[in-house]
């Protein structure tokens, strides 16, 4: 019987069948930043569809003869004003964490901790204008029930702050991490992804501002091109 020591297919030496192959290497583990980076991508994939579909309900609504826009002379949106408001707040809030990631890269992180938590407390802004919007649609007569402009106007903006709202949550891990002396990688990439997360709200939001202030006409004009009419 043969003494020699089993060998792989290759001509390696003993240990063939260790984690790694034939030297025995552990195996890479996988990079979490680029698991999260993945995670948040198809998580915005799936966002992106939701309110794509909900957007296309709302201009099929549109053509119903019961829809009474928001946009006519006496109605909420005529003048909105406070939308522009908030959406100040919430440009202001992705300049301020772009700000913060830029800030870090550079080795300040006095500035990106400064930077960061305003672009928080923007987004508090942002969200507490919302509700103040709220309020004053029900106290003008618009409530949820009224009609369904104002139903998809409360169901539209309130998903979006939901959304928001959810991501004040991972801020509120990175702010936690940020103030601490947690290491300089994840601090950078819990901040990339805060800024990505809030860039894509706000382009959402100027998508969902641009429509809900929109007159019939162009509801009539974007239902013809997607062929609901």
């Amino acid at each position: 019987m043969s003494t020699q020591p089993w060998k792989d297919a290759d001509g390696g030496g003993e240990g063939g069948w260790l984690p790694g192959g034939r030297s025995g290497q552990e195996a890479p583990i996988q990079d979490p930043e680029r698991t999260a980076r993945v995670g948040l991508w198809v998580f915005l994939g799936v966002v992106t569809s939701l309110f794509l579909l909900f957007l296309l309900a709302f201009i099929a609504r549109s053509q119903v003869s019961d829809w009474r826009a928001l946009t006519d002379p006496l109605a909420p949106l005529a003048h909105p004003w406070m939308l522009w408001v908030n959406t100040a707040s919430l440009a202001l809030g992705s300049v301020c964490l772009q700000g913060a990631k830029l800030a870090l890269e550079r080795g300040r992180r006095t500035d990106a901790s400064l930077a960061f938590l305003l672009g928080g407390a923007f987004a508090l802004a942002f969200l507490a204008g919302q509700l103040w919007v709220w309020q004053q649609f029900s106290a003008w007569g618009y409530g949820v029930a009224g009609n369904p402009a104002n139903s998809f106007f409360f169901l539209l903006t309130g998903l979006h702050g939901i959304h928001l709202a959810g991501g004040l949550v991972a801020w509120l891990l990175v702010a936690r991490r940020l103030l601490g002396t947690g290491s300089v990688e994840r601090l950078r990439a819990g901040m990339g992804l805060c800024a990505f997360y809030w860039h894509y709200l706000l382009g959402l939001w100027l998508v969902l501002f641009a429509l809900l202030t929109s007159t019939p006409e162009t509801y009539q004009a974007i239902a013809a091109f997607c062929g609901l009419r």
